[in-house]
């Protein structure tokens, strides 16, 4: 065998055990109760409804080890056409906490915003909506939050 295909045989062998890692990567950082990403909710709904939807068990989705619930059979189909265009930004975590300082915060799946076709969502209990603090900066704390989000990731 020679240098090359020796390379090439490691090379393919790291690859695919990266990518075996990745479902259970994904789910680590993921926001999940239950095993389910935003507690249940139907995230197509947020895009075509402009609303937060319960899904439901019956239009369950596993999408690379992180599963979703669909209200019905049309979300379910229009996620799997582009899952990553329906997916939380920041794993389904706050989206004003990752920006303002790096962590993940819950959040209520009924306090989100669109922005650029993403879909992040908010904390929001005890008289503490951070929406609202994330629209006083929204650009700012979103670049904050995608440089804070690829550190938790890598």
């Amino acid at each position: 065998m020679t240098k090359r295909n020796v390379f090439l045989a490691i090379a393919m062998l790291f690859t695919v055990a990266i990518i075996a890692q990745t479902p259970a990567k994904r789910t680590a950082h993921f926001n999940l109760t239950d095993k389910v990403a935003i507690q249940g909710y139907d995230p197509v709904a947020y895009f075509k409804q402009k609303k937060a939807v319960k899904g439901k068990s019956a239009f369950a989705v596993s999408h690379q080890g992180v599963t979703y619930y669909f209200a019905n059979e049309a979300d379910k189909a229009a996620f799997l056409k582009n899952p990553s265009g329906y997916e939380p930004q920041y794993g389904g975590w706050c989206a004003f906490a990752m920006g303002d300082y790096g962590e993940k915060v819950d959040v209520d799946p009924e306090t989100f915003k669109i922005v650029d076709g993403k879909l992040y969502l908010f904390y929001n209990k005890f008289l503490n909506n951070t929406l609202k603090s994330w629209n006083k900066d929204e650009p700012a704390l979103k670049k904050k939050a995608d440089a804070n989000w690829d550190k938790i990731v890598k």
